[in-house]
């Protein structure tokens, strides 16, 4: 009798569920890291690789040089992550042009450069992530290299371009892509250098009213 008395409360407690917590651990996980990410990138983009310190990072996280250790090794595990977020996003402002303009217009090659350009003036990621290729020596990690996506994103246009009458037939879209992304990324470094890239979107409209017939 005494078992069947307690067989119905036995099995209430094995049919019991729990609520499972491990979903948020993860989201606050997740929130951790992009809170240590975004104090690393206004870290690296303001003072730089070398001079940067772990508890620099923590201490703009408001978080334990304990809990950055918890999600990133070391220095340069956060300069591969910062990078990592740089080319996303410089992806990203490609990516908005493409969506919704002719990729043969020179209109469409023209959104692509003005929304680096905007990135580079309004993006702490994409401040950190330009003076951390300009530091590559300093950082003893294998790294993205730089530049190749969007060089190879502004050659497939301006050769979409060419293709479509837009472009003289003879341009090289290789050569032209080169020496239009040296004149974007070599503007924005000197405005960051003699202005701290105030001037960055209206001194890329300089390059684009130079170089880029038919818009």
């Amino acid at each position: 009798m005494s078992n069947e008395r307690n067989e119905p409360r036995a099995r209430l407690t094995a049919g019991t569920s729990f609520d499972d917590t491990s979903h948020l651990k993860q989201e606050r996980a997740i929130r951790t890291r992009g809170t240590i990410l975004n104090a690393a990138a206004a870290a690296f983009a303001t003072e730089g690789f070398p001079q940067v310190t772990i508890k620099a990072i923590a201490d703009g996280a408001d978080l334990t040089k304990g809990a950055v250790y918890f999600h990133f090794p070391n220095k340069e595990a956060l300069a591969v992550a910062v990078l990592e977020e740089f080319y996303r996003r410089m992806q990203e402002a490609v990516n908005g042009a493409l969506e919704h303009g002719d990729p043969a217009s020179p209109s469409t090659f023209v959104e692509v450069v003005r929304r680096l350009a905007r990135a580079f003036h309004e993006d702490i990621f994409i401040h950190a992530g330009a003076r951390l290729q300009i530091e590559r020596p300093y950082i003893k990690a294998e790294l993205p290299v730089p530049y190749v996506g969007t060089l190879d994103v502004l050659t497939e246009l301006l050769d979409k371009c060419r293709k479509a009458g837009s472009l003289p037939e003879d341009t090289n879209p290789e050569a032209m892509a080169r020496a239009l992304g040296a004149a974007v990324f070599g503007a924005q470094h000197m405005s960051w250098v003699l202005n701290n890239r105030e001037d960055v979107v209206e001194r890329v409209e300089e390059i684009i009213d130079a170089f880029v017939p038919l818009r």
